[in-house]
């Protein structure tokens, strides 16, 4: 079915969802006629009756202080939420365009959470307060949402009474505007300038007797061949992706100079780091540090120069690296990497060759490299969209295990599990692990390898080979492909919320820095998601408390009232049957003053066992007040309430008790219209109950059967 709003309003949705933000569009009375990704708390807030007059003085007049600040204003609204208020038109109509609604730090969303469990916003409903919050980490998402909404921003008027001079004809070359330094947010690389550049270097691609010596020009050697060779290579680079051209390079010139072992580092953090090696560093990590500025490596690379390493455990006579700088432009952006044994030299030119060779292709891996560079950036960019929409849709019941499969998703993995710190203990418990045969989720031990250690540094632990951590292998029946995971702590603040770890490249390959960075993306709103969903269960623990007894389990007081009002409206106008039963147990004060109150306490205890085995699924037992409790029966007449009592009364008598026999008394009543409200039908039970109390205990008495009427009230 085709998309029938308005093109507007699409493009709304639009920027909000890329940004992380919401869009809110208000018309000069505060009134809002346009919302995209609308901020939960701003929802709730603003429709409650004890907030929404504090939204409307901030949102509701931001119209008028965008018009009064010249067009645009920043604010911090009472719920900590970030925004930019700035004026649009719309076909020569006004409005003001509210961007951000968003938390821009985690201390401003903790300081919302705690004001929703015990502060201020406690008798609002977390499901729908948390339903969708936003958070950023800083203002610039708003930046780039407002920044697409600058069009829309009302030009200024032209004067119309003022005659300019006649301009001053100038030479073509003069009439261009000189380029000023501007504050716009650097774009990632275009793919189509990308491609003039690729044209470019293709076109000074290296001739063969340029690589060569001064003094071998003219003779073309077996090394010139070498040459010609390597420029229809790069020629047919292009069509590669930036590793495969880095396996294409090191692999030429691998085979075609009989060197078993090299690597194509590329520069990372503060040293170098493999994307393609042959020989003994295939598939290896390697990591390299060249303890010089940028401007003497560039001299090496320059002077064809190589740079000798060793291993730091290597002994004499071992084999070290022999390192090519490898410049692009003015800085040492690659390097090629070349085993050598320690103190022995390499055929003659060779080395100049090589270092020739390198400094050549350099131009075009660097191009290969930012094309990839973009394409990733493109795909994060939709993988973080479908996350972030998938958390949005996540079902609360399916709650962990939807983030697992949609972080499976973004990182191309097979397996994916969460853990979360199950209590004061430091054990973490699995919330879902998809991808495994085998269930972890009963290990007391889980995550205690590595994922612990991640969850206690707040740093991801990321290797591609559990080796290289000198960390054993796990067990052959987990049944992994691969030894490559990822181990990535997730928090807000100080506080650690869980740990989502990764494993099983779907492509057989090791997971590196850039799936890290990928995780980095998306732990903002993975946090956010995770904290709501613990913050909502405990909203339910917390609700659940406040209607539980603590000692029995069972319902409280304050319940049961409230649900005989319900149950006796119901009975009212479907003429229903139900009834309600009072129970005492017998002579509770001397057992309390015999025994002490811990041992009273496990005698209610095991009588609110014994209700919760005799009742059914839909009656409602509560503990009244001390040793006195309440059930209510629906759908139960007064003949079938008798036998229930009996056989409750029964149960509580054949029950073992730690110090003495203990019984209970019961009286009940059915409901009927005699009763008007909930404590005349309470009265009523009560005083059958007394009446059972009367006769010697540990027996059962109807109302119906006393004679006379609860507006006696004799007791």
């Amino acid at each position: 079915m085709s998309d029938k709003r308005p093109p507007k309003f699409k493009f709304l949705e639009r920027l909000a969802d890329e940004n992380g933000v919401a869009i809110a569009v208000l018309n000069e009375n505060g009134d809002v006629t346009a919302a995209a990704n609308d901020n939960s708390i701003c929802k709730t807030l603003y429709g409650s009756a004890a907030f929404g007059h504090r939204c409307a003085a901030e949102c509701g007049t931001a119209f008028d202080r965008a018009e009064a600040a010249g067009g645009q204003v920043d604010f911090t609204c009472h719920a900590g939420l970030r925004c930019r208020a700035m004026r649009v038109d719309d076909r020569g109509r006004p409005f003001v365009a509210i961007v951000g609604r968003t938390f821009t730090s985690v201390t401003k969303y903790r300081e919302a959470t705690e004001r929703a469990l015990g502060g201020e916003w406690r008798t609002l409903p977390p499901a729908e307060l948390f339903a969708n919050v936003l958070i950023s980490g800083s203002d610039e998402p708003i930046e780039k949402a407002a920044a697409e909404l600058e069009r829309f921003a009302p030009k200024p008027e032209e004067p119309i009474l003022e005659l300019e001079p006649p301009a001053k004809k100038v030479d073509a070359v003069e009439a261009r505007p000189a380029a000023t330094p501007t504050a716009e947010t650097v774009e990632p690389p275009d793919e189509n300038a990308i491609t003039k550049l690729i044209e470019e270097f293709n076109r000074r691609t290296i001739d063969p007797v340029e690589v060569m010596p001064q003094e071998r020009k003219g003779s073309i050697t077996a090394e010139a061949a070498a040459v010609a060779e390597f420029r229809s290579l790069l020629g047919r680079m292009m069509e590669l992706r930036y590793k495969q051209a880095a396996i294409s390079v090191v692999e030429f010139i691998g085979s075609r100079f009989g060197i078993a072992s090299l690597v194509w580092l590329e520069r990372n953090g503060d040293g170098y780091k493999s994307v393609a090696a042959t020989g003994e560093f295939k598939g290896k990590s390697i990591r390299v540090r060249l303890d010089l500025p940028n401007e003497e490596l560039a001299e090496h690379a320059l002077a064809g120069e190589p740079i000798d390493l060793r291993e730091k455990r290597a002994e004499a006579g071992e084999r070290g690296l022999r390192v090519f700088p490898v410049l692009v432009g003015s800085e040492v952006r690659a390097a090629l990497g070349v085993r050598v044994r320690t103190g022995t030299e390499m055929a003659e030119k060779l080395p100049e060759i090589i270092a020739r060779l390198a400094r050549a292709a350099a131009p075009q891996m660097e191009i290969l490299r930012l094309r990839d560079e973009v394409m990733r950036s493109e795909a994060v960019a939709a993988g973080l969209r479908r996350f972030n929409e998938s958390l949005r849709h996540a079902d609360s019941n399916e709650f962990w295990r939807s983030v697992a499969e949609s972080a499976a998703e973004v990182l191309g993995a097979e397996r994916v599990s969460i853990l979360t710190p199950a209590d004061s203990s430091g054990e973490l418990r699995a919330r879902s692990m998809i991808g495994t045969g085998v269930d972890l989720s009963a290990d007391r031990n889980i995550g205690g390898r590595i994922a612990r250690t991640a969850l206690e540094t707040g740093k991801p632990i990321v290797a591609e080979d559990l080796a290289d951590l000198g960390i054993a292998r796990s067990p052959e029946s987990w049944n992994y492909r691969t030894a490559s995971f990822i181990s990535f702590p997730i928090g807000i603040g100080e506080k650690r919320l869980a740990v989502l770890n990764v494993a099983d490249r779907a492509d057989g390959g090791s997971f590196t820095a850039d799936d890290v960075e990928i995780l980095h993306a998306l732990a903002p709103q993975l946090a956010v998601a995770i904290d709501r969903r613990q913050l909502e269960i405990r909203a339910v623990e917390l609700e659940k408390r406040s209607i539980t007894d603590s000692l029995t389990g069972l319902m409280n007081r304050g319940y049961i009232e409230e649900r005989l009002i319900e149950e006796m409206s119901r009975a009212n106008r479907y003429r229903t049957q139900m009834s309600l039963l009072m129970i005492d147990v017998d002579n509770f004060k001397s057992y309390n003053d015999t025994f002490g109150h811990p041992a009273g306490d496990v005698a209610l205890v095991l009588v609110a066992k014994a209700m919760k085995d005799t009742l059914r699924a839909a009656d409602v037992a509560a503990r009244y007040g001390g040793e006195e409790f309440a059930i209510l029966l629906p759908q139960t007449g007064a003949d079938e309430a008798a036998s229930i009592a009996e056989r409750l009364r029964q149960r509580v008598e054949r029950t073992e008790f730690p110090r003495r026999q203990v019984t209970i008394s019961i009286g009940f009543a059915e409901f009927s219209s005699e009763f008007s409200e909930p404590r005349d039908w309470i009265t009523a039970a009560d005083m059958a109950l007394y009446d059972a109390k009367e006769l010697g205990r540990n027996c059962v008495r109807n109302y119906a059967d006393l004679g006379r009427s609860f507006r006696e009230n004799v007791h």
